[in-house]
């Protein structure tokens, strides 16, 4: 190459990362920026829905704690660096003690978490954290880095826990788990607890509640307990450094403000009261994995005496009975746990595949059509040729049959044959 042709190849370079730069939000510094806000907008609200339901679906029986919970988060969030974004806030229905954020603010809490603190304060530390993840686009940054060195983000996992359709999801549905449930860097923890500290301070809440929280989740992640290794040390890993330097940001904001124990134990004293029903699903759930389903169903039946109006109890007895072969006693759960959640996508793929299996074409088909509106799954694309096969809709079953051959494994393989069967045969 010509001296002028490597000038010329240089520029090109330099002029391309000055276009893809700009400027952090939060902390004032320039960073690669290769998805645009319309974009970072765009993402958060497409798979808010979709990541939800890969983690539990909405907490829904108890409405006013997820009101609680929006109105903590919108008061730090109208006091952030981008006030503007579409902020949303959700209790997910799920054991594992966790909290993520999407592009564009969209963030998500688990009622595993929540039972863990004692104030609002302490909630207030970690919607401030989520919030900084969000506005200094870390969810973006990580997108783009994980572009840069494999062209996607499937190099980011998918570290969902308890999930046993996680390895069949199709499509975007699985971008936005992905980028929840990736590990951030030690950099991006630490200046989100530093700007959350100070959302925290502007908001009139005590910044020495953040410090309290690092130090138990230290102690937490020392004891190596298992349920937060799996949830929020995953993705957001605690350390000694974190808990010194809150310290810090604490002592130089000034300690005191609001710390709203009472109001905070007020909101969440019905979840506390069932929270024996949730162990009792979490016990149910090891003793499936043991093989232990007699014994699993009955543990679920605790579940369900002491809060029936769960679908997640109903939807994990009807995969029980499923497992025992008792076919029209999991249909009868998986109705009920659709009947009291119809927006969630598992428990309509578990009715559509039980009926497929009990010849009941019609109602199989509508439950994973539906299912796949919201997360798109291998298996009910396959399971949609064999009904349109049955159906005698050729051309339908050809598209499905194609959809799920894009997948990976036994299914996309069990598609191909199907697929290759009924365009040559």
């Amino acid at each position: 190459m010509t001296r002028l042709g490597v000038h010329g190849l240089v520029l090109l370079i330099v002029l391309t990362a000055v276009a893809g730069c700009s400027v952090n939000p939060v902390t004032g510094e320039r960073q690669l920026s290769l998805i645009p806000e319309s974009q970072e907008r765009s993402m958060g609200a497409e798979q808010y829905v979709p990541t939800q339901q890969m983690q539990g679906g909405k907490f829904y029986l108890d409405p006013e704690l997820t009101l609680y919970v929006s109105e903590v988060g919108q008061k730090l969030a109208s006091v952030s660096d981008r006030p503007d974004l579409p902020y949303e806030f959700v209790v997910l229905n799920s054991s594992v003690p966790n909290a993520w954020a999407l592009p564009a603010g969209k963030i998500a809490i688990n009622r595993g978490l929540l039972v863990q603190f004692e104030d609002e304060a302490q909630l207030a530390s970690v919607l401030g954290h989520e919030i900084v993840h969000a506005a200094a686009r870390h969810s973006v940054q990580r997108m783009q880095q994980g572009m840069i060195l494999s062209a996607g983000v499937a190099g980011l996992g998918l570290a969902l826990s308890d999930n046993e359709f996680a390895g069949m999801i199709m499509g975007g549905a699985a971008v936005g788990s992905q980028i929840a449930l990736a590990r951030y860097s030690q950099s991006n923890e630490l200046e989100s607890d530093h700007y959350g500290i100070r959302y925290m301070a502007k908001a009139g809440y005590d910044p020495l509640a953040a410090v309290e929280l690092q130090e138990i989740f230290l102690k937490l992640s020392e004891g190596q307990q298992s349920s937060f290794i799996d949830g929020l040390f995953a993705s957001h890993p605690p350390s000694r450094q974190r808990v010194e330097e809150n310290r810090q940001a604490a002592q130089q904001l000034g300690v005191g403000g609001y710390r709203g124990r009472d109001e905070y134990q007020k909101k969440i004293a019905y979840l506390k009261r069932i929270q024996p029903a949730y162990d009792a699903q979490s016990e149910a759930i090891k003793l499936q994995k043991d093989g232990k389903t007699q014994q699993a169903i009955a543990k679920i039946n605790e579940a369900i005496k002491i809060e029936p109006d769960e679908a997640a109890f109903y939807a994990l007895r009807g995969r029980l009975y499923k497992a025992e072969g008792d076919d029209r006693k999991a249909q009868a759960d998986y109705d009920k746990a659709v009947s009291l959640y119809p927006e969630m996508f598992s428990y309509r793929l578990q009715r559509g595949l039980n009926a497929f299996d009990l010849n009941r074409w019609d109602q199989a088909r509508a439950d994973l059509i539906e299912a796949n509106r919201t997360v798109p799954t291998s298996i009910a694309f396959l399971r949609l040729g064999d009904i349109a096969v049955q159906q005698n809709r050729r051309d339908e079953a050809i598209q499905y049959y194609a959809t799920a051959a894009k997948s990976e494994g036994a299914i996309a393989q069990e598609a191909q044959r199907k697929l290759v069967a009924l365009t040559q045969g």
